[in-house]
């Protein structure tokens, strides 16, 4: 089971009209002590705050969606983005979150017309729970980031962000349960330097390459909610094997510093999850090589504002 370049293509073509074009801001190297400049690509403003709205689009127009409707397992931001795109195509939507999954998420999935269901202590078991009720209610399952259709659609973030900075040498993305790096790879293959990025407290991608083969990991840290995933997606397994350069590891206080810079710097407010792949530049967990064109992934902004008082100088 693996994704195309042909088939993010098609994913591109097909939600062209429901998805939103997410503009690139270059932060200005000198301003944070980068020798370049960084192009970011601000999915911070797609429909329900996050990429995972492009694969809950291609994965609910590619497929015949049943009167039971759709039904998904989500830490908060696939929840969100399979109740925005059930909504806008007229489908019954039922998202299973974990137990700690935070409330403002919760409660946006809500306020996109969604069923939620609360059940479990991490995302593994709010999956197990929602497979066991598609089961009984025929209802199409829409997975967070190991479905062929998801993954071309979060792939097309690669394909936007190849049109906006086709001069790019280096991209760094953050990784979950690994459907975005998985999609960006099918679509950049060999054509420049793909860098993955994850938080210490949740290295799927690290532990599987170690293992040569997805393996279960403890999460924790402060991107869990988004970048917890327990396991690396078969998907990603193969394509982040064959097409990801290098891949990286980045504390938690990288990560807040991360939000400060892009809050302070572009007044973009990011979730701890967004701000990962920025957070590997800013503390040096990666360097790119001199002179290249550097761009990252700002993939989520599903920040609570009970937690912006966390965040040192934001103002807000």
């Amino acid at each position: 089971m693996t994704v195309l370049r042909a088939d993010v293509r098609r994913a591109a073509v097909r939600i062209a009209p429901v998805a939103r074009r997410t503009p690139v801001a270059v932060l200005d190297g000198d301003r944070v002590g980068l020798p370049h400049d960084v192009a970011l690509k601000l999915e911070t403003m797609q429909h329900s705050g996050s990429f995972k709205v492009r694969g809950a689009f291609n994965a609910l127009l590619a497929a015949e969606v049943p009167a039971a409707g759709v039904i998904a397992a989500s830490g908060g931001n696939h929840g969100a983005a399979v109740a925005y795109a059930a909504s806008a195509l007229g489908h019954r939507a039922e998202v299973f979150v974990p137990s700690t999954a935070p409330a403002a998420k919760q409660e946006r999935i809500r306020r996109y017309g969604a069923q939620v269901t609360a059940v479990g202590a991490d995302y593994a078991e709010a999956y197990q729970a929602s497979v066991e009720h598609a089961d009984r209610s025929g209802a199409l399952r829409v997975h967070a980031y190991d479905q062929p259709a998801v993954v071309a659609g979060q792939g097309t973030v690669a394909v936007e962000l190849g049109q906006q900075r086709p001069d790019l040498d280096v991209v760094l993305v953050a990784v979950g349960g690994g459907g975005l790096i998985a999609g960006c790879a099918a679509w950049y293959t060999d054509s420049l330097t793909l860098v993955a990025v994850e938080p210490e407290g949740a290295p799927t991608l690290q532990a599987a390459r170690l293992a040569g083969e997805p393996v279960d990991v403890e999460v924790g840290g402060i991107a869990a909610d988004a970048l917890g995933a327990r396991r690396l997606g078969t998907i990603a397994a193969d394509l982040t094997g064959r097409y990801v350069d290098e891949a990286v590891l980045v504390p938690d206080d990288a990560i807040r510093q991360a939000q400060r810079v892009l809050w302070e710097e572009l007044r973009v407010l990011a979730e701890p999850g967004g701000a990962t792949a920025l957070a590997a530049l800013l503390c040096g967990a990666y360097a790119a090589p001199a002179g290249a064109a550097v761009g990252a992934v700002v993939c989520g902004a599903n920040l609570d504002p009970a937690s912006w008082s966390v965040l040192p100088g934001t103002g807000v």
